[in-house]
C-alpha cells in the first residue's frame, strides 16, 4: 500500500464533556461508565458514511465502496495486538456500540474471539492516550483503507479569542492508502471527525 498520514489537532473540551455528561446519563442502565473509545466510534461510525471513499478497499484494480461500516478497535493482548469489530456500527446506536464493545473486549481478556470478530473490518481506530502519547504514525491493518490514531486527551496552551487559556486538546492521526483515498477526500473525513 501507500500510506500517508495526515494529523490534526482537536479542541478536546466539548469532546470531554459530552463523554462526561454521556457517562454519567447512562452508567446506572448500562452498569458502566461510557469511554472515550465509545464516543469515537459513534463519531467514526457517521463520518465513515459521509465520507465512503474512506470506507473503502480494494478488489483486484478496483476501488470497491463498501455499504456497511465495521468499525475495529487494536486491543493489546499480553504481547499481541488485536482488532476485534463491530459489525454494521452505522446502524447501532452509542450505548449499543459500548455495550458490544465491552463483550469485545471481554472474548480478547479470555482468549474467546472467534475467526468472525477479527475479520471484516473496514476501518480502525488505535487509541495511545493512555499511554500519554500524544501522536504517532498508525499502520493500516489490510485490507481497510485506513486508520484513526488518537492521541492523549489533555491541557494544553490554546488561543481563545485572542486569549492564551487551558483547554483540552487531543491529536488525531489518520493513516490512509493512497492508492484507495486521494489527499482531500481523506482530509475532509479527518476534518469532520474533528468537528464531530
Amino acid at each position: 500500500s501507500a500510506q500517508v498520514t495526515l494529523v490534526a489537532e482537536a479542541d478536546g473540551e466539548r469532546f470531554h464533556a459530552l463523554r462526561t455528561d454521556l457517562a454519567a446519563r447512562h452508567a446506572s442502565a448500562l452498569g458502566f461508565k461510557l469511554s472515550y473509545n465509545d464516543v469515537l466510534m459513534r463519531i467514526c461510525a457517521g463520518a465513515l458514511q459521509e465520507h465512503p471513499c474512506v470506507n473503502a478497499t480494494l478488489a483486484g484494480d478496483e476501488i470497491r465502496l463498501l455499504d456497511y461500516v465495521n468499525i475495529g478497535l487494536a486491543i493489546e493482548i499480553g504481547q499481541d495486538l488485536v482488532v476485534p469489530n463491530i459489525k454494521h456500527a452505522e446502524r447501532k446506536s452509542l450505548t449499543e456500540l459500548a455495550t458490544e464493545l465491552r463483550e469485545l473486549v471481554q472474548r480478547v481478556q479470555s482468549e474467546q474471539l472467534s475467526l468472525d470478530d477479527i475479520t471484516g473490518g473496514t476501518f480502525t481506530i488505535t487509541n495511545l492516550g493512555l499511554y500519554g502519547i500524544d501522536a504517532f504514525t498508525p499502520v493500516i491493518n489490510p485490507p481497510e483503507a485506513a486508520i484513526l490514531g488518537v492521541g492523549q486527551l489533555r491541557p494544553k496552551a490554546s488561543v481563545v479569542d485572542g486569549e492564551v487559556m487551558a483547554r483540552m486538546r487531543l491529536t488525531l492521526s489518520l493513516t490512509f492508502d493512497h492508492r484507495i483515498v486521494d489527499g482531500g477526500p481523506a482530509a475532509r473525513f479527518l476534518a469532520r471527525v474533528k468537528e464531530l
